[in-house]
């Protein structure tokens, strides 16, 4: 087994929270850090001993980029395979070229699942019109018009509810490369977020059940307020997909809880994930530190949760009269707050996240819901 030791670089392929946080951790535990950035001044980048810069199609780049670190992760799946397969001739990469090629294009993902014996949402391609007519008919309305690849936070997704909304959708898309999903309507989404090393060993973070706004992460609740028995199985579902897919490192599950009281995936994530930040602040070992354990070859650390806890996403619309009163919202000695370095505050983006860790769920919940209040949201 590979192991690469404290005092090693550790490459970063992308430069936003995630890698930040990823760095930010690794220097914690004695590592170097590279990152490759299409930009300077990145939220990564402000943390990391180089920022390389180069564009996610880049091969070239990303080969030099490669020559110099020991290890190469990523922090997003937007990002050319042709970069990675490179990459993978030259040193070690966790999770795999493969990983990523199945899991950055729903249409590949759903399939491996489908073709796994996961349980998940209907779909069907969509290449043309015609596909798009044939699958309303044999999903039914409404159903989810997707982007098969490079989409997140809602982007390139439309909910239809009839075949004039499907075609108009389709259009709009600007791509004939397409997927459609039966609407699930579902009782809550949950995630599990996982790691797996190169020896086999898995440990899972606690199910979280998560609420979104308008396609974004709003809020985290961890645990979920599911039965044991359900958490208990999104745990294995998470467990058999990592095995399935070989994936050594962090892994996202998101999984819709039906009204029957069933589990269905929605979407893998290859990389520590939004509804996993609440772990820094409640866990022994957070999500960042247990991909640098996973990669490296090191034993996995111990996910256990110390308080319940809640994770709330501070979007740009907060920004809008000013800076935000961060001395109010820090009065609440249970509120930690994480900021991301990025410069501009827009609308419905990602600027940071606050934590709120409580003796009981009701306190929490009452915290959350001060907070929520406090800024607006």
């Amino acid at each position: 087994m590979n192991q690469i030791l404290p005092g090693s670089t550790i490459g970063i392929l992308g430069s936003g929270q995630l890698g930040r946080m990823l760095a930010l951790e690794a220097r914690r535990m004695g590592y170097f850090i590279h990152v490759f950035s299409p930009e300077k001044n990145s939220p990564a980048g402000q943390v990391a001993d180089l920022e390389f810069i180069g564009a996610y199609d880049d091969v070239e780049s990303a080969k030099k980029f490669a020559e110099n670190v020991d290890v190469v992760t990523f922090e997003f799946e937007n990002i050319s395979v042709h970069i990675t397969s490179a990459i993978e001739k030259i040193v070690l990469l966790h999770p795999s070229s493969h990983v990523l090629h199945t899991t950055q294009h729903r249409l590949r993902e759903k399939t491996f699942l489908e073709s796994n014996g996961f349980p998940v949402t209907p779909f069907k391609k969509i290449s043309s019109s015609a596909d798009l007519t044939n699958a309303l008919i044999h999903l039914g309305s409404p159903a989810i018009l997707k982007t098969a690849g490079f989409g997140y936070d809602g982007k390139g997704q439309a909910k239809v509810a009839n075949l004039n909304e499907a075609e108009a959708a389709y259009k709009a898309l600007g791509t004939s490369d397409a997927i459609l999903e039966k609407y699930i309507d579902f009782d809550r989404e949950i995630s599990v977020v996982a790691a797996r090393g190169e020896d086999g060993a898995f440990i899972a973070f606690e199910p979280v059940q998560n609420i979104h706004k308008d396609h974004i992460l709003d809020t985290t609740i961890a645990p979920a307020p599911i039965t044991q028995s359900l958490k208990e199985e999104a745990i294995r579902i998470t467990q058999d997909v990592m095995v399935k897919l070989n994936c050594i490192g962090i892994l996202c599950v998101e999984m819709f809880v039906t009204k029957s009281g069933t589990l269905m995936i929605n979407e893998l994530a290859p990389r520590p994930h939004n509804s996993g930040h609440w772990t820094i602040d409640a866990c022994l070992t957070n999500q960042f530190e247990q991909q640098l354990r996973a990669i490296c070859g090191l034993p996995l650390g111990s996910a256990e949760q110390f308080r319940p806890a809640a994770m709330l996403n501070l979007l740009g619309d907060i920004w809008a009269n000013g800076e935000p009163d961060w001395n109010g919202a820090l009065k609440d000695p249970n509120v930690k707050l994480h900021l991301y370095g990025k410069s501009e505050a827009r609308k419905g983006r990602k600027m940071g996240h606050i934590t709120i860790a409580g003796n009981t769920e009701n306190e929490v919940s009452v915290s959350l819901r001060q907070i929520k209040q406090h800024f607006g949201i």
